[in-house]
C-alpha cells in the first residue's frame, strides 16, 4: 500500500510519541529529565529512513528541553568501519542537528562482559556448543515450543571456564556462543534462550583492535548501553517492538534502582522506487551498479545531498509524513514535492539547452550582440535580475522545433510565432537538413519592436521557449537522474532478484549548454533550468568543466505513465 499523507494527519500521528513524553514529564519520571539517543551501527551510510529517526530522536530532545546523544552500536567488527563513523557524523550535522555527547557501545565492552559473568554465576547464562543451524532448529515456531539445548544445564563453573576460553581466543569462531537461560517454551520467540555473545577473532575492531575475542549481540548490548548512559526514551522503529520485552528483561536482571529507559517504536520509512536495505545498497555499490554511496540515485543522505536535496526539504518531507504505529510505503513524489516547493521559492531561473539545435535569426544584424535582462526568480517580489547576451545565432531545444507540426503545437514551426524568453517574438521561416534528412539548423525572423519591456511585446503569442547565445554559451555535462527502480515497490517482488528491477534509464548523460552567468558556480549551488527542471552543481565540476545534476523535473513523467497503464 502506498500512502499519501496530509499535513493534518501527520501532525496528529506524531502525538503518540509526544503524549508519552508529556505524560512522563507530568508524572515526574526520571526527575523531569528527557534524554534520547540516535544509535546507528557503523556498517553503512545513512539513508533517508535514518533521517526520519534522526528527526525523531533529536526533535523530541529539542522540543522538551532535553539532550540527544550519538551512540555507535559497534558490536560487530565484521561489518563496521571508521569510514561509516565519519560519514554518519557528517550526515547528522548536515541535516542540522548536533549531539550532546558521542558514545560507542564499545565504551562499555568491559561492563557488558562483567554483566555476562554475573549472569553465568547466577545460573542465567550458559555456553552452547551447538551449530547455528542446530540452535535455530531447536527454537521451535511461534505455535510450537522450543527444545532445550543439551548444554543448557552445564555446571556454573564449567560455563565460566568455557566463556573465559572464548574470551581469550582459545576457541574457534562459530564453535561456541553464550546464551541467556530464560524459557524455551515462551510464546515470545526472543525469550527462547537468546544468544548473548559470539566469538569473532578474524576481524579487528575499528576502535579496540584485537583486544576482544568475543562480542555482545545487539539485544544484550543495546538496553544496557541505554541504561549506562541514562537514556529516558529509547525510540526505535517498529521491527524492534517484539524485542522490547527482552530489552526490559535484561535490564531488570542487573538494575539496582527504579530508573528504566523506556523503549517505544514508530514506523520505519519506506519509499517507492528504491530499496532501504543496507545489504542491497552495499551490493549496488560493490557491483558497480551505482557510482558509490553518494550516487544521486541512492536513498542515502549523501546521495540525496549530491542530487540537490537540502536539509530543510528533507525535514519538511519527514514532518509531512509524520510518525505512526503501522508500516507502509510512502510515494516518492511526496519527497520530490518537498524540494520543488522550496526551490520554486528560492532557486534562480536560468537558461540551459540540453539537446541543442542552432536557431539563426536571419534578419538580426551580423556581428551584433546585446544584453537582455531576465528576472532571477519571479516568485520572489524582491528578486534581482541578471543579463543574458543575445545575437544572431542561438541554441534552442531540438524538441522545440517541428517541421510538420500538429494543430496544437505552439512551439517553433514554419509560419508560427513564438516568444524567446526575455527577448523577442520570432517567426519561424524554415530549416536546413543534412543528407539523411535530419534538421541541423532552424531559421526565423525577429520583430525588433517586441523586446521584453516594449509595447509590442504584449502581443499575444501562445508559445514561449528558452535559448542560449551560441557565441557565449558554456558547454556543460548534464546528468539526468531518474528513479533507481522501474517497479513501485521492489521489496514486494519476493520472487525476483532486486537487481533485475533496476531502471535502465535512471541516468542519462547529455552534453548541453548553459548561459554564461553560471561560469562561477560552486558545488551544490542550485537552479531552475527554465522549462526543464531543478538542477544543482555536482562536485565533479572543475575549472573548464561544468557538471549539473537533475534534482527533479518540473513535471512528473512517471505519473503520466502510470495513468496510461
Amino acid at each position: 500500500m502506498v500512502e499519501n499523507v496530509s499535513e493534518e494527519e501527520s501532525k496528529k500521528s506524531l502525538n503518540f510519541i509526544e503524549s508519552m513524553v508529556e505524560e512522563d514529564l507530568k508524572e515526574g519520571k526520571n526527575g523531569g529529565r528527557i534524554q534520547t539517543r540516535f544509535p546507528p551501527e557503523p556498517n553503512g551510510y545513512l539513508h533517508i529512513g535514518h533521517a526520519k529517526a534522526i528527526c525523531m530522536d533529536f526533535g523530541i530532545a529539542q522540543k522538551y528541553g532535553g539532550i540527544c546523544n550519538l551512540r555507535f552500536d559497534d558490536t560487530n567488527p565484521v561489518k563496521e568501519d571508521v569510514e561509516y563513523v565519519d560519514s554518519i557524523k557528517e550526515d547528522i550535522q548536515w541535516l542540522g542537528y548536533q549531539w550532546k555527547n558521542v558514545y560507542y557501545a564499545s565504551d562499555y565492552f568491559q561492563r557488558i562482559y562483567d554483566l555476562a559473568i554475573k549472569f553465568i554465576k547466577e545460573g542465567k547464562a550458559y555456553v552452547d556448543e551447538q551449530s547455528a543451524e542446530e540452535i535455530a532448529k531447536q527454537k521451535g515456531t511461534p505455535t510450537t515450543p522450543g527444545t532445550e539445548s543439551p548444554f543448557r544445564n552445564r555446571p556454573i563453573e564449567e560455563n565460566l571456564c568455557l566463556f573465559q576460553k572464548m574470551s581469550k581466543g582459545e576457541i574457534e569462531d562459530g564453535k561456541m556462543v553464550l546464551r541467556a537461560k530464560i524459557d524455551m517454551t515462551s510464546p515470545n520467540m526472543h525469550f527462547r534462550d537468546p544468544i548473548m555473545y559470539r566469538i569473532i577473532t578474524t576481524h579487528p575492531h575499528h576502535r579496540t583492535g584485537t583486544m576482544w575475542k568475543v562480542y555482545p549481540m545487539y539485544d544484550f548490548a543495546h538496553g544496557q548501553s541505554d541504561y549506562f548512559e541514562g537514556v529516558t526514551h529509547s525510540l526505535c522503529t517498529l521491527e524492534f517492538e517484539v524485542h522490547r520485552p527482552l530489552y526490559d528483561w535484561f535490564i531488570d536482571q542487573f538494575a539496582t534502582d527504579d530508573y528504566r529507559p523506556r523503549q517505544r517504536e514508530f514506523n520505519r520509512l519506506n519509499i517507492t522506487y528504491t530499496v532501504m536495505s543496507k545489504r542491497k545498497m552495499l551490493q549496488l555499490v560493490q557491483e558497480g551498479l551505482v557510482r558509490g554511496w553518494d550516487d544521486p540515485r541512492m536513498p542515502t543522505i549523501c546521495g540525496l545531498r549530491r542530487r540537490g536535496y537540502t536539509p530543510s526539504s528533507i525535514r519538511s518531507f519527514i514532518n509531512k509524513i509524520g510518525y505512526t504505529k503501522y508500516d507502509g510505503v510512502i510515494d516518492v513524489s511526496l519527497l520530490e514535492s518537498s524540494i520543488k516547493e522550496e526551490f520554486n521559492a528560492t532557486a534562480n531561473r536560468v537558461c540551459a539547452v540540453i539537446d541543442p539545435i542552432k536557431l539563426i535569426i536571419t534578419n538580426y544584424p551580423e556581428g551584433q550582440t546585446e544584453m537582455l535582462t531576465t528576472i532571477n526568480n519571479p516568485e520572489n517580489e524582491n528578486s534581482e535580475s541578471h543579463d543574458m547576451p543575445f545575437s544572431r545565432e542561438l541554441y534552442i531545444e531540438r524538441e522545440d522545433f517541428m517541421e510538420d507540426a500538429p494543430k496544437k503545437y505552439f512551439r517553433m514551426t514554419p509560419g508560427n510565432e513564438v516568444r524567446l524568453k526575455s527577448a523577442y517574438i520570432v517567426n519561424c521561416t524554415g530549416c536546413k537538413k543534412d543528407a539523411d534528412g535530419n534538421v541541423i539548423e532552424v531559421y526565423a525572423e525577429y520583430d525588433s519592436q517586441t523586446k521584453s519591456g516594449l509595447p509590442e511585446s504584449n502581443r499575444k503569442v501562445k508559445g514561449t521557449i528558452h535559448w542560449v547565445n551560441v557565441a557565449t554559451a558554456l558547454p556543460a555535462e548534464i546528468r539526468l537522474y531518474d528513479r533507481l527502480f522501474n517497479v513501485e515497490n521492489p521489496g514486494d517482488e519476493k520472487d525476483r532478484d532486486f537487481r533485475e528491477m533496476l531502471n535502465p534509464d535512471s541516468l542519462k548523460v547529455v552534453n548541453g549548454f548553459v548561459e554564461p552567468w553560471l561560469k562561477d558556480v560552486k558545488p551544490f549551488d542550485h537552479f531552475q533550468f527554465q522549462r526543464i527542471g531543478y538542477f544543482n552543481v555536482d562536485p565533479d565540476t572543475k575549472e573548464g568543466k561544468l557538471v549539473f545534476n537533475r534534482t527533479v523535473p518540473l513535471k512528473d513523467s512517471w505519473a503520466k505513465e502510470l495513468k496510461k497503464g
